[in-house]
């Protein structure tokens, strides 16, 4: 009973992989015996993908194509001849598909399941792989702009970004910038047609003269240097908050564990801000609305697990003037100092008399 269960479960992830690859017009053949003409052509068809996307060396790119013989004389040998074959050069780790007996192996209950998952996840993983490779044009951004400067860097990681946002292609190696910011320029006004009226208009809508400027530029080091005071004042409590934690006799053993986890994340977290003119003529107007911390749309973005955590009893730290009564004062005699004034004619309270 168990066996058949996990034998459901496999052939309901098979199934799902199947459908997130697009290869839904498989999923009666992922059920068939694994040496049947469908279950080949579905395992030839995920190989012969491999080999496109260059999963497999170029010696072994006919072998995945052999996967796909037809129905003739020998087509069963020849498919488990090039499958073991095909799962040697991607490193399969089911050593019972593997071994010399490949006919008997997939005979077995579940072999089969086992093939088709084993080949999706390497499919999934060579399509993320050949996505990655084509969306990085740090080749061709850097041999223009230089390697290792820092204004190149930052140029890559901001053409790494717009690329990726348009969907673009790896630009070729060697490629003038100018070339690039202009099919990014085209790309983009392809695209605008298809959004919503309105959507992009921009913040600042007045347009910038030379008072302007001046009154910009001030009023964002204004800004940044704010911003620079409020988080030191925050780096500064998360330092004392760190250093407060080491306070424990707990934390005596692990103190070294604990430095080397935190260190190297508060070594990223600087005072100054990145925010620059640029971001602000970036803007859009849709900046400009304010929504409430606690409405729908914006816990859509802060909700977490955490919020859930109830805390228990914690110890009463008191910080309540308004409970406590104030303290009535002691009565005293009144003493003689020896040197005061005496009561009498010119006492405290009385006036002088008029002669």
């Amino acid at each position: 009973m168990e066996g058949a269960e996990a034998e459901a479960r496999e052939g309901a992830a098979v199934a799902q992989d199947l459908q997130a690859l697009g290869y839904e017009d498989f999923l009666e053949a992922a059920a068939r015996s694994p040496l049947c003409p469908d279950f080949r052509a579905l395992c030839a068809r995920l190989a012969a993908e491999l080999a496109t996307l260059g999963a497999l060396e170029r010696e072994r790119e006919e072998g995945a194509e052999a996967l796909s013989a037809g129905d003739g004389p020998g087509a069963e040998e020849e498919f488990l001849r090039q499958l073991r074959r095909l799962l040697e050069e991607l490193h399969c780790p089911d050593r019972a598909l593997c071994g010399g007996d490949c006919a008997a192996a997939l005979r077995e209950p579940g072999a089969g399941l086992r093939l088709l998952r084993f080949l999706c996840t390497e499919l999934q993983a060579a399509r993320l792989l050949c996505l990655h490779q084509r969306l990085d044009p740090t080749p061709a951004v850097r041999e223009s702009h230089g390697e290792g400067t820092e204004e190149g860097d930052g140029m890559v990681r901001e053409l790494i970004l717009i690329l990726q946002a348009l969907g673009l292609l790896r630009p070729a190696l060697g490629t003038l910038a100018s070339r690039l910011l202009w099919e990014l320029h085209a790309k983009v006004s392809e695209l605008l047609p298809s959004l919503p009226p309105g959507s992009l208009q921009p913040l600042l809508s007045h347009p910038l003269d030379a008072p302007r400027w001046e009154a910009l530029e001030s009023l964002c080091q204004s800004l940044g240097d704010q911003y620079c005071c409020r988080r030191c004042l925050l780096l500064k409590r998360l330092d004392l908050t760190i250093s407060a934690f080491h306070w424990s006799d707990r934390a005596e053993a692990k103190g070294e564990a604990m430095k080397a986890v935190l260190i190297p994340i508060r070594e990223t977290l600087t005072p100054e801000s990145d925010v620059s003119i640029a971001h602000i003529l970036a803007a859009r107007a849709d900046l400009s609305r304010l929504v409430p911390a606690t409405s729908k749309a914006a816990r859509r973005g802060t909700s977490c697990a955490i919020n859930k955590v109830l805390m228990g009893n914690v110890p009463d730290r008191g910080g309540r003037p308004d409970e406590l009564e104030a303290p009535m004062p002691s009565w005293q005699s009144r003493r003689d100092n020896g040197g005061g004034r005496k009561a009498g004619r010119h006492s405290w309270g009385g006036k002088k008399k008029k002669k």
